[in-house]
């Protein structure tokens, strides 16, 4: 990375994880980044496709699986391993002023995985749901955005990470919403959505 990105990233780092500091982000952030208190959210996605939806919903959700899987593994097993980028808790600049709000996690920092995933989600159902709910597109780019903003704050990630995970994880929503929408019209389930 370039010396003055890198440096960037340092600072902006910092002003999110010591500036932007406040009792509500540090109740709020470190919730905000755990995927058990997102279950009650993916539960409801799942039951409702399924309910509303029948096969067309089963499809979406097996769809949906797939996308966070590839986007998961690709992340977390690929990426992080061919770059190697250490944590801001691991940083040597940074380490030692780091407001650790959780544990700083195993592995390397880029990309962001709960970045990627969380994008991922929002993008892919961006995409099924426009048309017929246009106010998913808001709200699921804003969920995704401050998971990602999360997980700068409780300092297990650096800006860049997650905007890198960010985009990557919105390309994979992106064409997984198009494997989607092929398997519906290949399948003839894809009338009246």
């Amino acid at each position: 990375m370039p010396d003055q990105l890198l440096q960037f990233d340092r600072h902006l780092f910092h002003f999110i994880n010591h500036d932007l500091s406040n009792s509500f982000f540090d109740w709020l952030m470190p919730l905000m980044r755990n995927a058990k208190f997102w279950i009650p959210l993916y539960l409801f996605i799942i039951i409702f496709f399924i309910w509303v939806y029948k096969r067309r919903g089963l499809v979406i959700i097996v769809s949906l699986a797939m996308c966070v899987g590839f986007a998961d593994f690709t992340s977390a097993s690929m990426f992080k391993y061919f770059v190697k980028r250490d944590r801001p808790c691991r940083d040597a600049i940074v380490s030692s002023t780091v407001i650790a709000r959780v544990p700083c996690g195993t592995g390397y920092s880029f990309p962001s995985t709960h970045a990627t995933d969380h994008f991922a989600i929002a993008v892919f159902l961006c995409f099924i749901c426009y048309k017929k709910w246009p106010w998913v597109m808001p709200l699921s780019l804003f969920w995704a955005a401050l998971i990602c903003f999360a997980q700068v704050y409780v300092g297990v990630h650096f800006p860049v990470d997650v905007l890198c995970g960010a985009i990557y994880g919105a390309l994979v929503g992106w064409a997984f919403s198009l494997f989607c929408k092929r398997v519906q019209h290949a399948f003839n389930l894809s009338k009246n959505w």
